[in-house]
């Protein structure tokens, strides 16, 4: 279910994606969130995903990324993008590192990261 899974993550985030360049189009915002979730979900397993997002340490994280799902869905697509953000943020600031630690081992990527300016981040 993996294989699924990515592909559903990584079609949620083009959606997104493009409802943010279509100028917040809540129709592609709600389709994408939910490709996400439901990817992350095949990737990682539902068990795991609900123990992730509702960590004590995590609930103010997970109510503004869910609020903002909810948001949107409603009808307010820059409000409930803002609050996915901040949501998203705050969930994945510890994977952030990890990332940024594989970026800088890819061949292009890596070199582009290591330049003087952006080798801090």
């Amino acid at each position: 279910f993996s294989e699924i899974g990515v592909s559903f993550a990584a079609f949620g985030i083009a959606f997104i994606f493009l409802g943010i360049l279509l100028l917040f189009d809540k129709g592609l915002l709600a389709i994408g969130n939910i490709l996400f979730l439901a990817g992350l979900s095949l990737v990682v397993g539902v068990e795991r995903t609900f123990h992730f997002f509702f960590q004590r340490h995590k609930v103010k994280a997970s109510v503004a990324f869910f609020g903002g799902i909810l948001v949107v869905l409603v009808g307010w697509p820059l409000l409930g993008m803002c609050l996915e953000l901040y949501g998203f943020i705050v969930l994945f600031s510890g994977f952030f590192p990890v990332a940024v630690d594989f970026l800088r081992r890819m061949p292009v990527i890596g070199t582009l990261l290591n330049l003087p300016g952006l080798s801090r981040v």
